[in-house]
């Protein structure tokens, strides 16, 4: 018998099952509960053929279109989902609504032999605790630090030290500046971000802090939902305040041997904001592989940008941290030591 779950229960069985998501590819594409296996009822264009047949002559006649192009495609469900988990043979089903799809498609794998079950809401119920998720307070601590101060090498260290954090440049394939979609993976929507996010919130223990790296509010293309943004924007922001010349040394490490024509193509997109001179000396620098060039004339903006960013947080929130060495697991450290003192949980 088909069994159906709340949000909560869905996600706890997931830990162990595996999750059918039967919405079309285009839907899955766009964003999916991590780790679900896409196999779907409807093609794009047939979900587009039985959504207009709704519309047009009425759900009676849409169900029979559906079950016309199905029809030809019950077998193949029921082995591609065997194959998910042939020992237990159980399996978590969900659609968008938790409607007909799931409902259908959970009914076809129980009479098949296998254990089903569908998610009460489907996606969308799924979405509505994603965004509500982020809006339970947290005890948030904001790594700051100029471009180039290893902000992501520093966390790992707190993680490797015990710490919890959040990866927001990981899930996000993008490193924040101009050039920070070099060298990563296509970013996901924001939608998928999201949803990203909230796998690695859940993980963590509600009772203890949570650093994260101090970020805009877009990082590349996706976006952080604005309630954790708002949570964000009012924690402590740990300044580490590292040299300009160590984080020349750690920009030219990272870029060097990378695509030089990405590296002229970022230079470009933020030639309004370096100005028409700096920009012609950066390229010419590029043109004669002067990283350290490079890196000395496009820290003047973003420190820039990242200072005035800082200026608009409450002063007393701001806590600075002179570090004189690239030493991410010293720094940790140190901010642990700081974070003992002076931060109180939620």
């Amino acid at each position: 018998m088909v069994k159906q779950l709340s949000v909560e229960d869905f996600l706890e069985k997931a830990a162990t099952l595996p999750i059918i998501d039967v919405r079309s590819p285009g839907e899955y594409d766009h964003a999916h509960i991590p780790g679900a296996v896409s196999i779907p009822l409807f093609d794009n264009e047939e979900r587009a053929q039985v959504g207009t047949k709704y519309k047009n002559a009425g759900k009676d006649a849409a169900v029979i279109l559906g079950l016309d192009l199905v029809g030809p495609k019950l077998a193949g469900f029921v082995k591609q989902s065997k194959k998910l988990n042939p020992q237990q043979k159980e399996v978590l089903v969900h659609c968008w609504r938790g409607g007909m799809r799931s409902g259908s498609f959970a009914w076809l794998l129980d009479t098949a032999g296998l254990t089903a079950s569908t998610l009460i809401g489907g996606y969308k119920a799924y979405r509505t605790a994603v965004m509500a998720a982020f809006a339970e307070p947290r005890t948030l601590i904001i790594l700051g630090g100029k471009t180039g101060s290893g902000k992501t090498d520093i966390l790992k260290e707190l993680a490797r030290q015990g710490e919890q954090i959040i990866d927001l440049e990981k899930l996000a394939h993008h490193k924040g500046s101009s050039y920070g979609a070099i060298g990563q993976l296509p970013q996901p929507a924001t939608e998928h971000f999201e949803n990203l996010l909230f796998t690695e919130w859940r993980k963590l223990d509600p009772a203890k802090r949570i650093w994260l790296e101090d970020e805009s509010r877009n990082v590349g293309s996706c976006f952080i939902p604005m309630p954790l943004w708002q949570q964000m924007r009012a924690a402590p922001v740990a300044f580490i305040d590292v040299p300009k010349e160590i984080r020349i040394q750690r920009l030219v490490k990272e870029y060097t041997g990378i695509d030089h024509a990405l590296l002229i193509e970022a230079t470009e997109r933020i030639r309004k904001r370096l100005g028409g001179k700096v920009t012609l000396d950066a390229l010419n620098a590029l043109n004669h592989q002067d990283y350290t060039r490079v890196a000395d004339l496009t820290l003047d903006y973003y420190d820039k940008a990242y200072l005035h960013g800082l200026s608009q947080r409450n002063p007393a929130q701001v806590h600075p941290l002179v570090v004189q060495a690239d030493n991410p697991a010293q720094t940790a450290h140190q901010l642990i030591d700081w974070a003992d003192t002076h931060i109180t949980a939620v």
